[in-house]
């Protein structure tokens, strides 16, 4: 028998998913809504507005109908992107406070379906059970259809209890966690509705995160599509991505050969498989049943990218059905560029059906971070530059390009600017300590900030630190490497001998700001 919380649940749903068929307009709070939404492992060239063949036409819509960024810096990892964006800090301790206790401060009803994986820093208060009203999540990894194969299944919590997916009776076998965790948010946002409050909803899919899994119908839409290789498909997007803007007349497509993941191990087995897996290869060296095996794999995930867009859509239609698109900004990012790691599981089962669990391949991920070097987990800008795009009517400027940077530590204080400009009672919500970041609304509406002294990305052994247009880099722990990111943004030419003063002295200030968070 299903809980109390289920049933209610259920009954939202089915009462969202009616505001379809009939226009149903809200009383529009004073506060603008906000809905944060966040892909996972998803490179800077793989939505339609950045460049993609993939079909996004709902972030497209959202984009060309608002601002992207092009110079938008993550933490180049999964859990540091996060957990730096919802607290607005690079690294906190005890007393950090999460977005969502803000909003909550100034009336918002929060809530969050998705994935939820924070660094060791970040204190359990900051977690959704704690500090969001409504809550459906699941911790790192599992699998995207449920019930899971069993080779690598974690829980899922609703309002903080654990919750067994299997007990939800959609109709839909099996269910397909981008679609589930969208209608648990489409039934929270009714709940929020009924309640006259603002909202804030927090959508961090899961998608496009190994394993490659995906639906029969989307997958299909680009099987064939990729046959023609990870070379051409890299060089189209490239001069796509100049035509519409989304990146300088002077950026250089980086070269595949030395795009390669040689800093991580593979699992066991299979090793002449697997030895291939973190390479680059020109595409016309592979056989055809390696070109077909390849075209899969990426079909996979371009399925699964396309499958994350039709649900942000499911979102974008509720708000204009029910009257509440122009008072709301929405938001959507990456967490950090594509992923190349191997970390596939049986090689007899191809990608895509709840039985596999595979991974993309280095040249893939390549593509996704078109025009950039490396990947996910690099300070490089192929792990740390992605899109961003913020919606947001009559705030926004329509269909606009910016070239001024951001990150992820900015949107808390972003957050706070807007709520604090729209609080009738004039009580500023604000944190006990300096936040790192800086508001982006500025730039958001179509002007320029005061730049922040420093960005910082990367895992420890391959940090990132820039400061105006200097960027220091290391590679595993390597030298730091040196870059002048306005005449060489795709960091071709390694400047740390030619000017090993500026080096140091950029060296120096990271040590102190690293000395300082210890």
């Amino acid at each position: 028998m299903l809980n109390n919380n289920i049933l209610l649940i259920l009954c939202c749903l089915s009462t969202a998913f009616s505001c379809n068929t009939k226009k149903k307009e809200i009383n529009q709070p004073t506060l603008p809504n906000i809905v944060l939404i966040m892909g996972d492992d998803i490179g800077f060239s793989d939505l339609g507005s950045y460049g993609s063949e993939i079909q996004t036409p709902n972030l497209d819509r959202l984009a060309e109908n608002g601002i992207r960024f092009s110079r938008f810096y993550n933490m180049s990892k999964c859990e540091t992107s996060r957990s730096v964006m919802l607290t607005g800090l690079y690294q906190g301790g005890e007393d950090t406070r999460p977005l969502s206790e803000y909003m909550k401060n100034a009336g918002y009803r929060t809530i969050m379906t998705g994935k939820e994986h924070f660094q060791k820093w970040v204190p359990d208060s900051c977690y959704a059970k704690h500090s969001f009203d409504r809550s459906l999540t699941y911790p790192v990894i599992n699998e995207f259809f449920v019930p899971p194969s069993g080779k690598f299944d974690r829980p899922f919590s609703l309002n903080g209890q654990p919750f067994d997916m299997v007990a939800l009776d959609t109709g839909d076998i099996p269910l397909y966690k981008t679609n589930v965790i969208t209608d648990y948010a489409l039934g929270f946002l009714k709940e929020a509705n009924h309640d006259k409050k603002p909202f804030f909803l927090y959508l961090p899919y899961h998608t496009a995160h190994y394993p490659l899994q995906a639906l029969p119908d989307d997958i299909e839409k680009y099987r064939g599509k990729y046959r023609k290789g990870w070379d051409n498909l890299r060089k189209e997007r490239y001069e796509r991505m100049k035509k519409m803007g989304v990146i300088e007349e002077n950026v250089v497509l980086s070269p595949p050969e030395g795009n390669v993941n040689k800093f991580r191990g593979h699992p066991k087995g299979d090793e002449d498989i697997r030895e291939k897996i973190p390479l680059y290869r020109p595409w016309e060296t592979l056989s055809e049943k390696e070109q077909d095996d390849l075209d899969l794999e990426m079909a996979v995930f371009a399925a699964m990218v396309d499958r994350m867009d039709q649900n942000i859509g499911r979102i974008i239609n509720y708000l204009e059905e029910t009257g509440q698109l122009d008072n709301t900004l929405i938001m959507y990012l990456s967490d950090n560029g594509s992923c190349p790691y191997d970390s596939n599981r049986d090689f007899d089962v191809p990608p895509g059906g709840p039985g596999s669990y595979r991974t993309l391949c280095a040249a893939w991920a390549n593509v996704g971070n078109t025009p950039f070097r490396y990947f996910k987990q690099y300070g490089h800008a192929g792990g740390s530059n992605t899109h961003f795009i913020a919606h947001w009517p009559g705030n926004v400027p329509k269909g606009k390009t910016t070239f001024s940077p951001g990150h992820v530590v900015d949107i808390v204080p972003t957050l706070l600017e807007i709520i604090n400009a729209h609080k009738e009672d004039g009580d500023k919500i604000t944190p006990d300590y300096p936040l790192d970041g800086l508001s982006l609304l500025p730039v958001m509406k179509g002007g320029q900030r005061k730049e922040p002294e420093y960005f910082i990305s990367g895992m420890p052994k391959f940090r990132m630190y820039s400061r105006g247009k200097w960027k220091i880099v290391k590679t595993n722990n390597e030298e730091w490497e040196l870059y002048d990111i306005q005449a060489d943004r795709a960091e071709l030419n390694n400047l740390a001998e030619e000017q090993p003063e500026k080096a140091q002295e950029l060296a120096e200030m990271y040590e102190r700001w690293e000395a300082s968070r210890q």
